[in-house]
């Protein structure tokens, strides 16, 4: 009974494995049409509030200042580390020992790797598999198609995903047009895009952009080197 049991087991671990590793070197390739996260929105929003606005495009379409502004506000790291940054994880972890805000300290390729193949809420089982993940899209992805695939698909507003959506639904624009300013109100609000607002902006989020632009002019102008 046991060995009918393991062997059931081996095999739905082993099937899990084929499947996933399949649905990522697919998406290396091909757009994202949908996340679990927008699903799950669609279905809790009220029949008044159901939202979902979506459009992919590729990184030519992207600004650069709206890339610039993920990554200053986001990951900082996010060329140098292989997905994980454990400083930041070690930070974070500290933070909230202290109190009761919850700090994250994902980066990027976790953020990633949770929107486009998980659920939102929080627990162990989950996060072990955001590792698995992250390790999978940091190995068959390239730096440039983890950041592309991001920018089509974090949630940048009510019911509002993904760059382009955000870009005309904020500021009436392309995400190829928008500017410094414009690209980091937008990223701003990722702490909380169901509540915060990029245009009009809160004092709040006004003194993000603010920092986030800060960020960006300290950096400069980004150079996105594929090579890992």
């Amino acid at each position: 009974m046991m060995k009918r049991v393991f062997r059931f087991l081996g095999k739905l671990v082993l099937w899990f494995i084929v499947l996933s590793v399949g649905l990522v070197a697919l998406y290396k390739f091909v757009p994202v049409p949908a996340t679990p996260l927008m699903v799950i929105r669609y279905f809790e929003s009220t029949n008044e509030t159901k939202t979902w606005k979506h459009k992919w495009v590729s990184m030519e379409k992207i600004s650069k200042n709206i890339q610039l502004a993920a990554i200053c506000s986001e990951d900082q790291k996010f060329m140098e580390h292989n997905g994980f940054d454990i400083e930041a994880i070690e930070k974070a972890y500290e933070h909230n020992k202290r109190g009761n805000h919850i700090r994250g300290g994902s980066t990027i390729s976790q953020q990633t790797a949770k929107n486009v193949f998980l659920w939102p809420q929080r627990s162990w089982l989950r996060k072990g598999l955001e590792t698995y993940f992250t390790f999978l899209i940091e190995t068959i992805w390239s730096k440039e198609r983890i950041l592309e695939v991001y920018l089509n698909s974090i949630e940048m507003g009510n019911g509002i995903y993904g760059a382009e959506a955000a870009a005309h639904y904020w500021f009436k624009k392309s995400a190829a047009n928008l500017n410094a300013n414009e690209s980091a109100a937008i990223v701003a609000v990722l702490p909380n895009p169901r509540n915060y607002k990029a245009n009009p902006a809160s004092a709040y989020i006004q003194r993000r952009q603010q920092w986030i632009v800060k960020q960006m002019r300290y950096y400069g102008e980004f150079n996105f080197n594929t090579e890992k």
